[in-house]
C-alpha cells in the first residue's frame, strides 16, 4: 500500500469531528477537483512508504486511541484496502473511509463487519459531478455520511436536488461544507433555511481554523 503520511490528530469534518484519530493517508486519486487541498498526495512523484496492511494496522492500534480515518487521494483505489479494513476491525477500532464518491463501495460494504463511510457527492463547482458512482447510494446506512462540499449557488440547488432524490437525510448524515474561501458559510445557512433543509447539518472543517489551512499532518 502506497502511504504518504500517517499521524494522530482529531477528525476535521465528518460525524466524529472534533474527536482524535489516527489518520493514514494513502497516495493518488483518480479525480481532479477544481478545489482539491490535497493535490500534492495524488502527484506521481509524491514520496510514499510501501507499507503492508498488517503493519499499518500494527500501527493504528498502539496510537492509544479508537478512531481510524482512511484518506486519500482515494483510499479505496489501494488494491489491499479491504485487508486492511479487517484487520483494523479486528483490532475494534472505529474505521472510517474518506472517499470521494467515484468508485464502488461494494466490497467494504459487503464486510460482515462494516467500516463507516463518509462520502462526497462532487458538484458542478468540482468539475468531477460525471464521474459519481450513483449505486453507492443503496449502500448508505445510518452511520455513513455524504458530504456535499459548496462553492456556488448552482452548487447548493445540486445538493438539495441529490439530497431529496435519495432521500439522503433518512439514510444518513448530510452535511453540507464550503469550499474555503470561495463561499461564505452565512450564505449556505440562509439557502438551508430558505429551503427547510432542517436535517442537513452546515459543516466547517476544523483542522483549517485550528491550523494554517495548508498544514500537513494535522
Amino acid at each position: 500500500m502506497q502511504l504518504v503520511e500517517k499521524f494522530v490528530s482529531i477528525n476535521g469534518e465528518g460525524a466524529h469531528a472534533g474527536e482524535l484519530a489516527a489518520f493514514l493517508r494513502f497516495k493518488g486519486c483518480n479525480l481532479r477537483c477544481s478545489y482539491c487541498d490535497t493535490r500534492w498526495a495524488n502527484e506521481a512523484d509524491v514520496p510514499y512508504d510501501e507499507a503492508s496492511p498488517q503493519s499499518l494496522a500494527d500501527w493504528a492500534a498502539a496510537q492509544g486511541v479508537c478512531n481510524v480515518t482512511l484518506t486519500g487521494g482515494e483510499p479505496l483505489l489501494q488494491q489491499e484496502l479491504v485487508a486492511l479494513v479487517a484487520l483494523l476491525l479486528q483490532q475494534n477500532l472505529r474505521v472510517e473511509i474518506e472517499t470521494n464518491g467515484s468508485v464502488p463501495l461494494h466490497a467494504l460494504a459487503s464486510l460482515p463487519q462494516r467500516p463507516v463511510f463518509t462520502m462526497d457527492y462532487k458538484l458542478p463547482s468540482s468539475g468531477m459531478e460525471p464521474n459519481m458512482c450513483l449505486d453507492n447510494m443503496a449502500l448508505l446506512q445510518q452511520h455513513d455520511t455524504v458530504k456535499f462540499v459548496i462553492g456556488s449557488e448552482q452548487d447548493l440547488r445540486r445538493a438539495e436536488e441529490i439530497v431529496r432524490r435519495y432521500d439522503l437525510c433518512r439514510k444518513c448524515h448530510v452535511y453540507f461544507s464550503p469550499v474555503f474561501g470561495a463561499i461564505e458559510p452565512a450564505a449556505i445557512v440562509s439557502y438551508m433555511e430558505q429551503h427547510r433543509l432542517s436535517r442537513v447539518r452546515l459543516q466547517l472543517q476544523l483542522h483549517k481554523f485550528i491550523w494554517h489551512p495548508d498544514k500537513r499532518g494535522v
